[in-house]
């Protein structure tokens, strides 16, 4: 048991989705350039997505948040480089604040056809970017007990990353408008509690035979088992601009990953809140971010959003000393909860500076300017 304790969350990488827009105007920019310029500076730690007009990195596998936060440093840096040599830069938001979806074109490649074809027009309006987390988890019975157990908490990770309240020029009234995008897809949120992988395994060959997924990689859940590699995955963040808030995030996850993964190993109780209340925590957290009130999945009550996060810092306190990450991880979520999320941020910004200067901020945020 010990061992199996030790092993998880030894080491955890970090992946960013950014838009591409125009360097001069902020406007949204059809790039694909872009995409093999950062392929040819950047290696296999870049790819494309979905949309000419977005690009995704992810970091080695590392073993600290030293090393993930240089890693991203270096990333944004160079993805920033690749766009700017075709007249672009990065931005690193959940939505473009004033992008319109019709300006964006499918990149081509068998995979992203396949989405179109099932998915129809949901495919071509995704204008989302997110962050991912993976946390190593080489069991993978026990990874399925760690995506039980992480149900009731994800939602406070969204809370803290809120980036997206714009859309299509508009603010939305939320913090995080990608999550109920994205929500749109058949395949989103958390899963029912399933306790074996047994019980894994065979939900995805239902959903399968049922045509909406072709394989595991298709559950866009807020954690979900890696089909790729030995790690739960850690889903549920908008792309957050400024660097200490992609760090948190990371550091958080991680510790929350180790802290459910030793409970379950004791085979401690844990909370199985239905699925309606950890949607409806979910959406809470998208729409106010750390403003207001949020759900309280452990209790089924509510609390002040600062309040939340502090008793789930609390609790992740001991693994956070165990691995050195304490007093980077406590300073970086008091910092956060002191100024807000980025959508926080981003509306004092348009009102002093209008959309475009407001994105321009995001850009220099996001390429560490």
């Amino acid at each position: 048991m010990i061992t199996r304790v030790i092993e998880v969350g030894t080491t955890l990488g970090v992946e960013e989705e950014y838009h591409l827009v125009d360097a001069e105007t902020m406007a949204l920019a059809d790039a694909p350039d872009v995409v093999d310029e950062a392929l040819r500076l950047l290696g296999d730690q870049a790819q494309g997505e979905i949309s000419t007009s977005q690009l995704e990195v992810a970091t080695p596998v590392s073993t600290s948040l030293t090393e993930v936060r240089a890693h991203l440093e270096r990333l944004r840096k160079g993805a920033d480089a690749a766009a700017q040599a075709h007249g672009c830069r990065i931005l690193g938001t959940g939505t473009p604040p004033a992008a319109r979806w019709t300006e964006q074109r499918l990149a081509q490649g068998a995979r992203y056809q396949r989405v179109h074809e099932r998915y129809g027009l949901l495919a071509l309006q995704q204008l989302i970017c997110g962050q991912h987390v993976h946390v190593s988890v080489p069991d993978p019975e026990l990874a399925i007990a760690v995506c039980d157990r992480l149900r009731p908490d994800l939602h406070l990770l969204l809370a803290l990353s809120g980036s997206s309240p714009y859309w299509e020029g508009e603010d939305t009234g939320y913090d995080s408008y990608r999550t109920v995008w994205f929500a749109r897809f058949p395949v989103t949120g958390s899963q029912e509690v399933l306790r074996t992988r047994a019980a894994y395994d065979a939900l995805v060959v239902e959903l399968v035979t049922s045509g909406v997924v072709d394989d595991a990689r298709g559950l866009y859940w807020d954690a979900r088992p890696s089909v790729l590699y030995p790690t739960v995955e850690v889903r549920v963040a908008d792309t957050c601009p400024q660097l200490d808030d992609a760090v948190l995030q990371a550091g958080l996850s991680r510790a929350l990953v180790r802290t459910v993964a030793r409970e379950a190993l004791a085979e401690q109780p844990f909370s199985e809140p239905r699925p309606e209340l950890v949607k409806a925590a979910r959406w809470r957290s998208a729409r106010f971010g750390l403003s207001a009130d949020l759900v309280d999945l452990h209790t089924g009550g509510r609390a002040a959003a600062a309040d939340l996060v502090r008793a789930l810092l609390a609790r992740l306190r001991e693994d956070l000393e165990s691995t050195g990450d304490w007093d980077e991880v406590s300073a970086l979520t008091e910092q956060a909860l002191a100024r807000g999320t980025s959508a926080a941020q981003q509306r004092r910004q348009v009102a002093g500076h209008g959309m475009a200067g407001m994105t321009r901020e995001l850009v220099a945020q996001t390429a560490l300017g």
